[in-house]
């Protein structure tokens, strides 16, 4: 195995990274380049939509498990954003 291999994307790959970028923006995550924890709502509440957008077009064609991991992922980053906007 070639560890400078970049992993297979999948759905739920796809997902998760979309996830982790919505977390580095909610400032619950360094970024690769950040300094700090900084937030940013606006690029988050974004990511929110976008996986929203992506889980309503895909209704229908994903398996369950891929079903599940989507509304998960919603759900906490909703409730994360929700908990940021309050604070800050």
């Amino acid at each position: 195995m070639d560890p400078t291999a970049s992993p297979a994307i999948d759905f739920a790959t796809f997902v998760l990274s979309l996830r982790t970028g919505a977390l580095v923006n909610l400032g619950e995550v360094e970024g690769a380049t950040s300094e700090s924890l900084a937030v940013r709502l606006a690029h988050a509440r974004q990511t929110i939509d976008i996986l929203a957008m992506l889980e309503q077009k895909t209704r229908g064609n994903l398996t369950g498990e891929e079903e599940r991991l989507l509304h998960e992922v919603l759900v906490d980053l909703r409730l994360r954003a929700v908990k940021a906007s309050r604070e800050g």
